[in-house]
């Protein structure tokens, strides 16, 4: 059986002043800092706080009303994306095998036969326990193992940066444990691994660092240090006050970087009377 894909280098996401939105409302406002190479994060947050619109911001689904993305020696090849589960069109005739081998695709082309590749398919399929399922349809995978599959999708593009969407959302505790022990693989590996989270417990146990989204960065560092009940509490009002009808803004002439500089000792917690105040970026007054 082929091996695995190696390991690659990890790599550095920065956002300067990033406005995310739809419509001309922002989504995600006026975001500063880093995503370290290497790094492991969480990002968290309230409903709508903007977190799947900042993944699909990275992957260049949704261009910046304002600011930008920086890739720092990063191609679009670098980077691979987990969506949300609802976004998988479960109807779709096709199998786990070739659901999988999509992951290859930048390497070998659309309409290239996957020939010496077969083995790193099976590969993939075989560490997320799904051996003997390459001839399902997806259609009849239960939540869990379409997890699995998509798990092993993301083995094989052997990206520098991973961007996981709820990545553990519905599926049962044995799941969950096998793929975050894949996602710890990546760390360990210097892959850069951001993922969408929900729960707090989890985020605590096993991602060092995490920013906590409310539509702005709340705080971003270590992940005891921008958990705090405090920040908790502000990004629930943040986005229990945010206008869906205000327009986008300007950036103030002087931002303020958010994001760890190191392990933790920099998380850093916008405030509400700050130049990111609530009366000048689509907050109800």
């Amino acid at each position: 059986m082929a091996p695995l894909p190696r390991p690659a280098p990890g790599g550095a996401l920065a956002f300067r002043g990033l406005t995310l939105g739809y419509a001309r409302h922002p989504a995600v406002h006026h975001l500063d800092g880093t995503f370290r190479p290497g790094s492991l994060t969480a990002v968290v947050g309230p409903n709508g706080a903007g977190k799947s619109t900042l993944l699909k911001g990275i992957m260049g689904e949704i261009g910046p009303l304002e600011g930008e993305v920086v890739r720092s020696g990063l191609s679009r090849q670098d980077i691979a994306y987990l969506p949300q589960a609802a976004e998988i069109d479960r109807a779709f005739p096709i199998g786990v095998f070739d659901l999988v081998a999509m992951g290859l695709w930048r390497r070998v082309g659309p309409w290239r036969s996957l020939g010496r590749h077969r083995g790193a398919v099976e590969a993939a399929l075989a560490a997320v326990g799904l051996t003997g399922f390459e001839r399902r349809p997806i259609g009849t995978l239960s939540g869990g193992q379409l997890r699995r599959a998509l798990f092993a999708r993301v083995l094989l593009q052997d990206a520098r940066v991973i961007l996981l969407d709820e990545p553990f959302a519905a599926i049962d505790a044995r799941t969950t444990d096998e793929l975050l022990a894949l996602v710890h693989g990546w760390h360990g590996e210097g892959r850069t691994v951001v993922a969408v989270l929900h729960d707090l417990d989890q985020v605590a146990r096993h991602f060092p660092e995490t920013l906590l989204l409310a539509r702005e960065a709340v705080a971003w560092g270590a992940t005891a240090t921008a958990l705090t009940p405090e920040n908790l509490r502000r990004a629930r009002r943040l986005c229990e006050a945010w206008d869906e009808e205000a327009p986008v803004c300007r950036a103030p002439a002087q931002t303020h970087a958010h994001g760890p500089q190191d392990h933790g000792s920099h998380d850093h917690a916008s405030h509400d009377n700050g130049p990111h105040g609530r009366h000048n970026h689509g907050h109800a007054a």
